[in-house]
């Protein structure tokens, strides 16, 4: 779903609770899609963070089977333009658990200054 056709989501599963439900549109594990929160100022400036997510299979209860997403995108999001007081709590922990895994997953292979970099780049806040 990233990218075949050059557009940015592309089926055939969706995300929407306006999307109407076809056996040919949920999502299923080993679907590629991109997660893309952002803020928007009308007439000002927006930003925007974009990330490769993988559904994979999250277990199964009396009410079906569950997928939960893993990120496939591994790059720090730049901190310094982060004012701290405005994050919740819950945005901090999932900015900091974030960037452990960036670094757990790719600090093993660089080396001199793009390990320190990354290793800057992705300390906790």
């Amino acid at each position: 779903g990233v990218g075949y056709f050059l557009n940015v989501h592309e089926g055939p599963q969706m995300i929407s609770h306006r999307a109407y439900r076809f056996p040919d549109t949920e999502m299923k594990a080993g679907m590629i899609t991109s997660d893309e929160p952002g803020l928007y100022r009308p007439g000002q400036w927006g930003i925007r963070i974009e990330n490769l997510i993988c559904a994979v299979p999250a277990g199964q209860s009396e009410f079906g089977n569950y997928l939960k997403f893993e990120t496939l995108t591994l790059c720090p999001i730049d901190t310094r333009c982060i004012e701290r007081p405005l994050l919740s709590e819950q945005e901090l922990s999932w900015l900091n658990a974030y960037h452990e895994e960036v670094y757990r997953r790719l600090a093993p292979r660089v080396s001199g200054a793009a390990l320190a970099w990354l290793q800057a780049r992705t300390a906790a806040i």
